[in-house]
């Protein structure tokens, strides 16, 4: 390779940027390639902590910073901010050519990216694709986003196996593990009383981390289930929470709203727009039990052997480890699965699970096949021929 690669990684929220954080670093280390950071969506606004900062605080330069977030959060907020991205982003590609996009997840934010830069004729490189969220819209554009992508970075060997199902060529598609085992193994973390003194809570006692967000294929976004959920919360008086607030989805704003209500007049409660990730690892590791519907729960708080509580079906189809124990979203069924949760019994059973996502050398791989796929040839062919498995076996 005689010029280095252009390559692009897309953020639109503060939790995929901790995730892609290594990958970032190990590709900026790295000889075959200039690295584009490409800023969009909730880290550009206030509402949602203007996480922008994150980044420039982590030493990342930010190539581009492409606003894409309305005032509102309705369904047809929700469309009109994928019209922003899709003509923000036509604009930039049509300026600044890449030879591979990184993307992870299913936001709607990134679909719209994915479609102008499918436009332009860049190749697209997916981490977590395959993977399955009944409950929400980010379902579809998951697997919308596989269907655009050249190279497949998925996180078990079970996702690897869905996303060759949906017609994807195997020698496309990796099982490199979860980029959140890498974090875990990689955060130096702080302790719980200098956690507590910087957010404003006493956790010297137990306490839950909370992470609830809008459930977008449901009726009224899952503000009803939060409302449940705040009513079992205070069944546990002896107990603390800090709720991170939801993300910028339809309805995640009124839910941040109740958040807000919610904390105020409760001591040991706090609500917190963004903790980071090494804040956000620390609260979890020091946690009881971490409660909500979020995908951390799924990944990070088994990885760092913690009990889950995962209400609803927002998460609904993904590979639950042994610590993470589903309820309905009704105030007696997450009582009852907190109370399983936080046992002794049921703790000590978590303590001693195997983590099934990874070894924590992430970036690392992903870093090496990228640089391999382009030395092989020296660019990202776009063209797929559908894998049948009926056909190849």
């Amino acid at each position: 390779m005689d010029m280095k690669k252009q390559i692009g990684v897309l953020t639109a929220t503060r939790a995929e940027f901790g995730l892609l954080k290594p990958l970032i670093i190990s590709l900026m280390k790295a000889d075959f390639c200039d690295v584009k950071v490409l800023v969009t969506g909730a880290h550009l606004t206030a509402a949602f902590g203007n996480t922008y900062k994150e980044i420039e605080e982590a030493g990342i330069p930010i190539a581009a910073e492409i606003e894409c977030v309305s005032e509102g959060d309705s369904q047809a907020d929700i469309s009109n901010n994928m019209a922003m991205a899709l003509t923000g982003f036509g604009k930039y590609f049509a300026d600044n050519y890449l030879d591979l996009l990184i993307v992870l997840g299913d936001r709607y934010e990134a679909l719209s990216v994915c479609i102008a830069a499918m436009n332009a004729e860049i190749p697209i490189a997916h981490i977590h694709g395959g993977e399955i969220t009944q409950g929400l819209i980010d379902e579809a554009i998951r697997h919308s986003i596989t269907k655009m992508s050249q190279l497949h970075f998925v996180c078990t060997e079970v996702y690897r196996n869905r996303v060759i199902q949906m017609g994807e060529n195997p020698c496309r598609v990796f099982n490199v593990g979860a980029l959140a085992v890498e974090n875990i193994r990689n955060t130096y973390y702080i302790s719980k009383e200098e956690l507590g003194k910087d957010i404003g809570i006493d956790l010297s006692r137990d306490y839950a981390v909370v992470t609830f967000h809008p459930v977008t294929l449901e009726a009224n976004s899952g503000v009803e289930q939060f409302d449940q959920l705040m009513c079992a919360l205070d069944e546990f008086p002896e107990m603390s929470f800090v709720i991170t607030k939801a993300n910028a989805d339809a309805g995640g704003r009124h839910i941040n709203q109740k958040i807000d209500e919610y904390a105020d007049i409760r001591s040991n409660v706090i609500a917190v727009t963004s903790l980071g990730v090494r804040r956000y690892l620390s609260a979890v590791k020091e946690s009881t039990v971490v409660i909500g519907n979020s995908s951390s729960g799924i990944i990070e708080a088994p990885c760092l052997h913690i009990p889950t509580v995962n209400i609803g079906d927002r998460q609904k189809g993904r590979l639950m480890p042994e610590s993470v124990l589903c309820c309905e979203p009704d105030k007696e069924s997450i009582v009852n699965t907190i109370k399983q949760a936080i046992s002794d019994d049921f703790r000590e059973k978590v303590k001693a699970m195997t983590n099934p996502f990874g070894d924590g050398n992430t970036s690392a791989r992903i870093t090496e096949i990228i640089r391999e796929t382009f030395e092989k040839s020296g660019k990202i062919n776009i063209k797929k021929d559908f894998y049948d498995i009926e056909v190849n076996g």
